[in-house]
């Protein structure tokens, strides 16, 4: 996890059932590569930072010996931010346990961590402007400054003055991370904006996919790079991709990606979506398009994962997909075992109907095309694997199926529906059995729920017992009932 100072982190973020094949890197490849950017800096360490050869091409090779290749900015930058943001968790850690020697050491190597994220991206990048030679210079005075007072620290052994001095340095820090934190951002919002231009002006179908692909991996990086990518316009730039039919299916399942890591309801900032809103018609049109003439499993998953994400984002999403016919495609795609064939991909299809049944005229539509047989087979979503991942995700179908039956059941027509088709016999069934929800506390509340829904309208679907404890006390109560319940074996 690479994180920038002030508590924002460049945490990898997944959609359910992301690309394997474009994300899964080898664990101990990407060791052996941070390796040779730590033990560069070893070396440096020893050296005192000085260069081994007066040849300028000499230095130039010991920098770039060990970070990405020439050419390659974005990388450079997020893996030497990542070593250096790591550094500076780590001196921070060595402080509070007062280790003076281990904090000097590990200021020194920082101070040569930044020199070398400076030079190497002064060598790669266009040209610098004039606010980031502003901040290069003071964080290059902070290291200075820190690798100085640490120096002394170790010289001092009255701990009254040792303390006074150990808030010196904790406040010389904190400085310092700040100045780091603004200049990654200025350095990666200036590249990113660079890729998206990129996009922008390319008539090459194959540069497109290829610079798209590597916008979906900044996207993995966390929460920033997504938000940078908004600020840039970058959503825009996706929008005119999904809605050119003359790009290929891979190209526009590349744009439906970054559009659901962007759009994630887990992000913690919202504000910068609001040119989204200007472009969220053609984009739900484009995505509803993409379910509906998906060529794999995989590029439905994509678009459906964006779809879901934007009916989190914006209730007017839910509409448009209403009016564009989106509950036939989806339910129709669940009888596609070529396109719909995970419990990840039916994740997002629930998803988009849990927040569809908020509006009143989505329960005709559902009953219409038979949803209401098709969300009491999601209550029976069960793991093939045994994995944890698939584990969790046939969970969240299963709660958000009992959500959307739920909601669903204000509508009578629906509730008879349900009842008719047993419904209420396998909500019981999942209150009552810890092993069918897997011991899930969630999918307990949300079978809970749908259940007391359903006993309001047809309440002579349930025995007495089951009435007595499932619905007849306090929400609370059932579920504390529910939740220590040992099953029978007889």
């Amino acid at each position: 996890m690479m994180a920038l100072p002030g508590g924002r982190h460049l945490d990898s973020i997944p959609i359910p059932g992301q690309r394997l094949h474009l994300m899964q890197v080898d664990s101990v490849q990407r060791w052996m590569e941070d390796l040779k950017l730590m033990t560069e800096c070893e070396c440096m360490c020893v050296l005192q930072a000085k260069p081994i050869s007066l040849e300028e091409d000499a230095q130039g090779d010991l920098i770039l010996a060990g970070g990405p290749g020439p050419g390659d900015p974005l990388q450079l930058l997020l893996k030497r931010g990542w070593v250096i943001s790591t550094e500076l968790r780590r001196i921070g850690q060595k402080l509070a346990q007062d280790r003076w020697a281990r904090v000097h050491s590990m200021s020194v190597r920082l101070t040569c961590h930044a020199r070398s994220m400076v030079s190497e991206y002064s060598a790669v990048s266009r040209s610098s402007s004039q606010e980031m030679g502003q901040i290069e210079k003071l964080l290059m005075e902070k290291c200075s400054e820190l690798s100085a007072v640490t120096e002394r620290c170790l010289q001092v052994e009255n701990e009254h003055v040792l303390k006074s001095m150990k808030a010196c340095v904790s406040e010389t820090l904190s400085t310092l991370g700040q100045h780091f934190g603004q200049l990654l951002e200025l350095a990666l919002t200036r590249e990113v904006q660079a890729l998206v231009r990129k996009i922008d002006a390319s008539d090459n179908i194959y540069t497109m996919e290829t610079t798209t692909g590597n916008l979906f991996s900044l996207t993995q990086e966390g929460a920033p790079l997504c938000r940078i990518i908004a600020k840039v316009d970058g959503v825009l730039c996706l929008a005119d991709i999904l809605t050119d039919d003359s790009h290929s299916e891979a190209t526009r399942a590349e744009a439906a990606a970054v559009v659901a890591q962007v759009t994630s309801p887990h992000l913690p900032f919202t504000q910068h979506l609001s040119s989204f809103l200007e472009s969220m018609e053609e984009i739900v049109t484009a995505l509803i398009k993409l379910c509906q003439e998906a060529s794999s499993g995989e590029v439905f998953l994509l678009a459906s994962a964006a779809l879901a994400n934007i009916t989190f984002f914006d209730t007017m999403a839910c509409e448009m997909l209403l009016q564009l016919n989106a509950i036939r495609v989806l339910l129709e795609a669940c009888s596609d075992k070529q396109r719909v064939d995970t419990p990840y991909t039916r994740d997002q299809i629930v998803t988009i109907l849990a927040n569809m049944s908020v509006l009143e005229q989505c329960a005709s539509d559902i009953v219409q095309e038979n949803g209401v047989e098709l969300i009491m087979g999601m209550l029976s979503e069960k793991p093939r694997s045994g994995t944890p991942a698939e584990v969790a995700a046939c969970e969240r179908v299963q709660q958000k199926a009992a959500v959307t039956l739920a909601r669903l059941s204000r509508d009578p027509d629906v509730a008879r529906e349900a009842v008719r088709l047993s419904c209420m016999s396998r909500l019981i069934e999942l209150c009552r059995s810890p092993s069918e929800r897997n011991s899930s506390d969630a999918v307990l509340v949300a079978c809970l729920a749908a259940l007391r829904r359903l006993a309001g309208v047809c309440p002579e679907g349930l025995q007495d017992s089951d009435f007595q404890q499932l619905v007849q006390p306090r929400l609370v109560d059932s579920f504390l009932l529910c939740s220590n319940m040992e099953e029978s074996f007889v």
